[in-house]
């Protein structure tokens, strides 16, 4: 079973940046898939990225402002956050699922992580 922890939330300013990280833990981890997902105030939970191999998906209200990696011997997944606006404040999760065959990557997943906060300040 895959441990998800994820760090690197935080406050910033409308057009900040901030890098989120997913560590993985408990099996190889190149064969899974792994997303990031964000749930602001009352809202649904969104799909914001998810990277396994050399496909990558963004959410739409990201694209061109958010950037998926991975680093598979250090078991992370990573989330670069730049021209952060207000509407980007939520709880974002880390996601993982073992990809078998090729998949939808904005879900469904497995695993999660316990979530970090990020806020955006106006």
């Amino acid at each position: 079973q895959v441990q998800l922890v994820e760090s690197g939330g935080g406050l910033v300013q409308a057009g900040g940046s901030l890098r989120l990280s997913c560590a993985a833990s408990g099996r190889p981890f190149r064969n899974y898939a792994m997303g990031w997902f964000r749930q602001g105030p009352e809202k649904e939970r969104e799909f914001v990225a998810a990277i396994i191999r050399s496909r990558i998906s963004y959410g739409d209200s990201v694209k061109g402002r958010f950037t998926i990696s991975r680093d598979n011997a250090k078991n992370t997944v990573y989330l670069q956050m730049n021209s952060l606006k207000p509407e980007d404040t939520a709880v974002y999760y880390c996601a993982a699922r073992y990809e078998y065959v090729d998949r939808a990557l904005n879900g469904p997943y497995d695993l999660w992580g316990q979530g970090t906060q990020v806020t955006v300040s106006s």
